[in-house]
């Protein structure tokens, strides 16, 4: 008879095969514990982009810092034979416009219009009164500007005789100007055959004599001159900041005459620790058809630029609602938010604070007829 041993060896053998479970138990442990871990930072740290603000006062609190006050200053410039001098005088002022901008990264890039960097391109009007205005600025320079006046003179010289300049065009002739520190005058005579009163019996030749003793002047060719207009200086103020303007510079602007976007960027690259929270671009609506008539639309900006921003306490961001009042036309919203100059750039929030639209124009002469970019286009943008 065989019998069969039942002792250490066996529960040697239990033993193992206890531990290999509870390895395994603690190796699936360790598995769903590290899956929860990743899905659930995930989560939480997606979770603030979808929380809905759901008041005007929230959407404000929230975005508030993100939102600033941009002044661009620019005026007319002149290239001759390749030297730049800015133009200054009663035909070619140097403007400023305000604007609005946000936020939307950690590295001082700020969202606005394009036609609050580039105003002299902000319509078809603006554009030809533009051109009108360098044309005859080119014109007026060519008709006092002579070649024995020096490149480092040429600003001075300018400004000083630009009141007996003249726009003219290759038929006139060429325009009075004021020397050195004293006043001389050329002009050409038409050309033509000079006509003699039959009463006359001779020729007055001293006349003649005089005009050709006075020294012809040579002017700069319109060839060798180019003028247009540029920025000047861009900078923007924070919310709550004592009129502390930071520079920028221009980045980016729209190709699209129909997307009205442009960026600028902080010269140091950093957006201030002041702002919290930057405008969450990942978090804007990007499918404007969801958009209807009716739904609610914030606006956080600064209509009338330093007018309304400017208070004792210091550079204040405004609010205004208003509802969505037309479907979108694949570019633009419109909406029934009050509005003017000086909000173009402005950020327009849904009822949960997100991004539906980028302000950029309105009716002047009715208020609450406005419209904005919709979200959609910045990305591509």
């Amino acid at each position: 008879m065989k019998i069969r041993k039942i002792g250490p060896n066996n529960d040697l053998h239990d033993a193992n095969n206890n531990k290999k479970k509870v390895y395994k138990i603690i190796l699936a442990a360790v598995i769903i514990l590290s899956t929860a871990t990743f899905f659930g930072f995930k989560y939480l740290k997606k979770e603030p982009a979808s929380i809905c603000l759901d008041s005007d006062t929230k959407v404000y609190n929230e975005y508030k810092e993100a939102v600033v006050l941009i002044k661009h200053s620019y005026g007319y410039f002149a290239k001759i034979k390749g030297k730049e001098i800015q133009l200054i005088n009663e035909d070619a002022k140097e403007e400023t416009v305000f604007g609005t901008g946000f936020f939307i990264d950690r590295e001082g890039k700020i969202l606005t219009n394009s036609h609050v960097l580039q105003p002299w391109n902000s319509s078809d009007e603006e554009q030809e009164k533009t051109n009108t205005v360098i044309r005859n600025l080119r014109l007026k320079i060519a008709s006092i500007l002579t070649t024995d006046i020096s490149e480092e003179e040429y600003q001075s010289f300018i400004e000083r005789n630009w009141k007996v300049a003249s726009a003219y065009d290759e038929s006139e002739g060429e325009g009075d100007y004021e020397g050195e520190g004293e006043s001389e005058q050329t002009s050409e005579e038409p050309a033509g055959e000079e006509f003699i009163s039959s009463n006359d019996t001779e020729t007055d030749t001293t006349n003649t004599d005089i005009a050709a003793a006075i020294p012809v002047k040579e002017y700069v060719s319109k060839e060798d001159i180019e003028v247009y207009v540029k920025t000047v200086d861009i900078a923007v103020a924070l919310h709550d900041s004592d009129d502390q303007w930071l520079s920028c510079e221009i980045e980016k602007i729209s190709e699209d005459a129909n997307i009205d976007l442009g960026t600028v960027r902080l010269t140091d690259h950093k957006t201030p620790e002041s702002v919290v929270n930057i405008i969450n671009l990942d978090n804007a609506v990007e499918d404007d058809t969801s958009l209807n008539p009716g739904q609610k639309a914030i606006m956080v900006g600064y209509p009338l630029g330093m007018d309304l921003a400017q208070t004792n306490s210091g550079i204040k961001v405004q609010l205004y609602d208003g509802k969505i009042s037309k479907e979108s036309d694949g570019n633009k919203i419109q909406y029934s938010i009050t509005s003017t100059h000086g909000a173009s750039g402005a950020p327009v929030f849904n009822e949960c604070g997100q991004l539906i639209a980028v302000n950029f124009s309105g009716v002047d002469e009715v208020q609450g007829f406005n419209f904005g970019i919709v979200a959609k286009h910045i990305s591509s943008f």
